[in-house]
């Protein structure tokens, strides 16, 4: 497999779980093991346009359960001999090879996956300025080594927000980050402006009024709730990713000194 792959360094490694489950984008190159009609392919690919069941491959980095998965479009392009390509945007976690394996069932004549590019994952894509080659980063980084200027290595390591570019945010008061950096939950008082949509138990994003990435959290109640509750918990953290002290704490623990 080619294409986009996101890496994370140092404290960033902290948000590489809201990119391992952010929508995917891929071209594919699947391989059919009989002869067919080409308006055959091109329907019973869109017919798994669908939320549909996985088992994962024998040859995969999880348990082999049965799970649900959602493929949000298949675009088909053409058909070479038996070669069929196509794009197919889907929730992180899909096996492009066992969706490959599927359509090959359904169309009775069987299949495997030929070729495979990744072309998006999460916000990053292959025309954004965060995709670089490997070569060009061993070329620059040698560049900076010789040169120490690290505006050489902003060409090819971006900021950890950007990373969570497609979670629903919420912006948060000076006073609330060192809290929630010792692990309290959010609470009410300490929100000031949330993204429309959000439901209860979505995986948010919660930021600064200056846009740095505080924590993920697990939000505890919807837009509307949050907006309108005056106390309470609003979201539960998963991992916070602002180290302690960035900001002062204004905070008390509940001991006596």
């Amino acid at each position: 497999m080619t294409g986009v792959l996101p890496i994370t360094l140092e404290d960033s490694t902290k948000v590489v779980q809201a990119l391992l489950y952010s929508g995917k984008e891929y071209v594919c190159v699947m391989k059919l093991h009989g002869d067919t009609q080409e308006d055959q392919v091109k329907r019973v690919l869109g017919e798994f346009e669908d939320e549909i069941y996985q088992r994962p491959p024998l040859r995969s980095s999880v348990k082999r359960q049965l799970r649900t998965r959602r493929i949000y479009y298949i675009d088909y392009f053409e058909t070479d001999g038996r070669n069929v390509l196509f794009r197919v945007g889907c929730e992180g976690g899909t096996y492009i090879r066992k969706l490959c394996f599927d359509v090959g069932e359904v169309l009775g004549v069987g299949a495997h996956m030929q070729e495979l590019r990744r072309t998006r994952a999460g916000p990053f894509t292959e025309e954004s300025k965060a995709f670089v080659t490997l070569h060009e980063v061993a070329y620059w980084f040698g560049d900076w080594q010789e040169k120490k200027d690290d505006a050489i290595l902003r060409k090819f390591i971006q900021p950890m927000e950007n990373a969570l570019a497609l979670l629903p945010r919420i912006v948060i008061r000076d006073s609330a980050v060192d809290a929630l950096c010792h692990g309290a939950n959010l609470t009410a008082p300490g929100v000031l402006s949330v993204d429309g949509g959000i439901v209860k138990g979505a995986v948010t994003a919660i930021f600064t009024l200056k846009g740095e990435a505080v924590a993920l959290a697990q939000a505890h109640v919807s837009t509307e709730e949050m907006m309108s509750l005056e106390h309470g918990t609003v979201a539960v953290l998963r991992r916070v990713v602002m180290p302690r002290g960035t900001y002062p704490k204004v905070w008390r623990s509940g001991k006596r000194e």
